[in-house]
């Protein structure tokens, strides 16, 4: 006879991580065993430092919140809705709970034995690693706390970056060698006979005593410190650095970096008291890693020609993919994509610079703007740049515009060849709008600010987030100055730019539906850059300029910031911070998958699970544009 409750416990659950991983079969196993528990607004489940029961939840109607209880003060760590697991500890230790868990309104919660669980998924290992991600993270959604991410790569490594990283080290198996009585010219002719960089000293037994590298030679004889034949014992590094036969890739660099060496000594139990077997260098580890942070700038920065940089530029797009498939946090990989895109912009001036007819004629700078400026360009996407240069004689400044206009053509054209999009609405350099001394952007920031309308608006809040990539700092904290000294003049600019942050609703319609294009090429798919990154982009500008905080591009390090300038919002502040990370590494991985910029999906091809990551990360979008509203006044503001 068929169980219909278990059977509607069933269908609710499959469709929420990590039911969803299991069979029928075991579902209505683990459903036969569920209790059902009605909760009153109020109602605690569990108390911090109570026992462990024997069962975790899963809420069914309603919510729960989960806090910390500090004296008199309730410190909320989560609120779990329908699908949301909570009360996980027993699932991995037996440990008193660390939060207390209240019913936030009259709710259904479902409570499922642990031990029929954990039978039922023992052999599970999807399950089990979401399990332990979920625990790390104090909240059953990977996407929303960076912790997950961290734990998923340590609990189960399984990529091809992780293989590489614990496999053994391909090291030279026959390293040239020199005795320790020798003088440095025997060692320098026989570093130059078999064309390498460096030479191991070795006793009478072949263990090794010494190094001696060309950077050795070129400080202490090219200088004059010591004569040619003096003895190698005068100028090799001792002692040396060794490791074991087997040692790993990652040993490897550890070992470097902890001794700020390029060279390992490999020998036969590990020691310098035995044979040498081998030598490892850095050049080795980073042959082995291939796409490294590291390869790719040196390439960037010893690039000739526009199609190295490419090139060079492309090879990020795979390291992008590995980071992401590693589940690499998402502040690290914005940080090294960040500082290759700006190595990109750095050398593409530096080329360009070379071949103009003559030196600039003064200072200048070159912006980045816009994803760029924040530090928040993943994938290839359209350019947004300006320029500014330091104030000449009226006489000289069409000359000198002209110089920087030319220099600007070039740079975007060579950018354009390496991949980034020209921009639609030619906000770039290479355009006079956006190409001007430090007066008149000076006095352009100033209209903008206590004459604002639609235009200004949309202008400004693009050119807020800019960064000096190349050249002169002093001339852009010199505009930076300015800037915010026109901020403390007028209220009005800040309801503008208010206006245009709640002008994208929350992405979810009245019956939590996603909010979908309704005509043209794009239509029924979501625009996730529109109706959910700019909106938090454009909250945490307008926020941090009302602070007059400068210097904080990045939309969740502002975030962050905003955490500790605002203790009564900090909850709002950290999970607004936790949704756009997760958003953004959302949308890296749909534009890596479609070979596109990510900013249009369609939800046909997410999982349940996907949509139901992406509306957690919805959540506080609401809630920073009310903060918007009551704070700058914006309800009658039209």
């Amino acid at each position: 006879m068929k169980n219909s409750i278990a059977e509607r416990v069933v269908d609710f659950i499959k469709g929420y991580p990590p039911f969803n991983i299991l069979s029928t079969k075991t579902l209505l196993d683990i459903a036969l065993e569920v209790s059902i528990i009605y909760l009153e607004k109020g109602d605690t489940i569990f108390k911090k430092d109570d026992a462990s029961l024997d069962h975790f939840f899963i809420v069914r109607d309603g919510a729960v919140v989960l806090y910390y209880n500090n004296g008199e003060n309730r410190d909320i760590a989560n609120i779990h809705d329908p699908g949301d697991v909570f009360g996980l500890r027993p699932l991995i230790n037996k440990d008193p709970y660390k939060l207390t868990a209240t019913a936030n309104e009259e709710s259904i919660v479902y409570a499922i034995p642990i031990d029929v669980f954990q039978s039922l998924i023992e052999y599970n290992n999807k399950v089990q690693k979401y399990l332990i991600t979920a625990f790390a993270s104090n909240a059953f959604a990977p996407y929303s706390s960076e912790e997950a991410d961290k734990i998923f790569v340590d609990y189960l490594p399984n990529t091809t970056q992780d293989m590489v990283n614990f496999q053994t080290a391909n090291y030279t198996k026959s390293p040239v060698t020199i005795n320790i009585k020798a003088s440095l010219q025997e060692a320098a002719k026989k570093m130059s006979d078999h064309r390498i960089g460096c030479i191991i000293i070795v006793d009478d037994d072949k263990n090794p005593l010494g190094i001696i590298t060309n950077s050795d030679i070129k400080n202490k004889i090219a200088t004059g410190k010591f004569p040619i034949d003096t003895p190698v014992t005068n100028i090799m590094s001792s002692p040396v650095i060794t490791g074991k036969k087997d040692l790993t890739i990652a040993d490897g660099q550890l070992q470097m970096i902890k001794h700020n060496i390029g060279h390992l000594c490999i020998t036969r139990d590990g020691t310098p008291d035995s044979k040498l077997v081998g030598v490892l260098s850095h050049h080795d580890i980073l042959v082995t890693l291939g796409n490294s942070p590291m390869v790719i700038l040196k390439e960037i920065k010893r690039a000739k020609q526009t199609k190295k940089l490419r090139e060079a530029r492309l090879k990020a797009n795979t390291l992008l993919k590995s980071y992401i498939e590693q589940n690499i946090p998402i502040s690290h990989i914005l940080n090294v994509i960040s500082q290759i895109n700006d190595a990109v912009t750095i050398r593409t001036i530096e080329l360009t610079l070379e071949k103009m007819s003559s030196k600039p004629p003064v200072a200048f700078s070159w912006l980045a703007l816009g994803s760029q400026g924040r530090k928040e360009q993943l994938l290839f996407t359209d350019q947004d740049n300006a320029l500014v240069f330091e104030d000449v004689p009226e006489a000289l400044y069409e000359e000198t515009q002209s110089y920087f206009l030319k220099l600007a053509e070039l740079v975007t054209m060579s950018l354009n060849k390496i991949g980034f999009e020209y921009c639609e609405a030619d906000m770039m350099a290479s355009n006079p709008e956006w190409c001007k001394s430090l007066s008149e952007w000076k006095t352009q920031f100033k209209n903008w600010i206590l004459k604002p309308d639609e235009k200004a608006v949309l202008l400004s809040s693009i050119f807020f987030d800019y960064d000096c990539v190349f050249g002169s700092k002093e001339l852009v904290d010199n505009l930076t100055d300015t800037i915010f000294t026109s901020l403390k003049e007028t209220d009005l600019f800040y309801k503008f730019l208010g206006r245009d942050a709640i002008k994208s609703p929350t992405p979810l319609g009245f019956f939590k539906q996603f909010l979908v294009e309704q005509n043209g090429d794009q239509k029924e798919l979501f625009n996730i850059k529109n109706r959910a990154l700019m909106p938090l982009t454009d909250a945490a500008r307008l926020l941090i300029l009302n602070h007059q905080i400068s210097g904080i591009n990045n939309t969740h390090e502002r975030f962050e910031k905003l955490a500790e300038l605002e203790p009564a919002n900090k909850e709002l502040h950290e999970s607004c911070s936790y949704a756009f990370k997760a958003l953004s590494k959302f949308k890296t991985k749909q534009g890596l998958l479609h070979g596109n910029s990510g900013k249009y999906i369609d939800l046909k091809t997410l999982t349940k699970e996907e949509k139901l990551k992406l509306r957690r990360c919805f959540k506080p979008i609401q809630k920073i544009q009310e903060i918007l509203k009551i704070r700058f006044d914006l309800k009658n503001f039209i």
